[in-house]
């Protein structure tokens, strides 16, 4: 699965805050709304990488957006 990063903060909580600590350039979020699957193959780059605290911000949006239970 993939999920969209973007400089366009709603604030809402299926968004996770990234930056410059995980590789980016700017501020900008994980938007979990609109993950999507891809085939690895079509994976050409990383643009971040995310510490295991910063993944489980990542599950608990995801548990939030798609209304699945997760460890708080």
């Amino acid at each position: 699965m993939v999920a969209p990063i973007t400089s366009a903060v709603h604030g809402v909580p299926s968004e996770v805050a990234v930056g410059i600590d995980e590789g980016l350039k700017a501020p900008s979020v994980v938007n979990l709304d609109h993950i999507q699957t891809v085939e690895q193959t079509t994976l050409r780059h990383y643009v971040g990488s995310l510490s295991a605290r910063k993944m489980d911000e990542v599950s608990l949006a995801l548990a939030r957006a798609t209304g699945c239970s997760a460890k708080a």
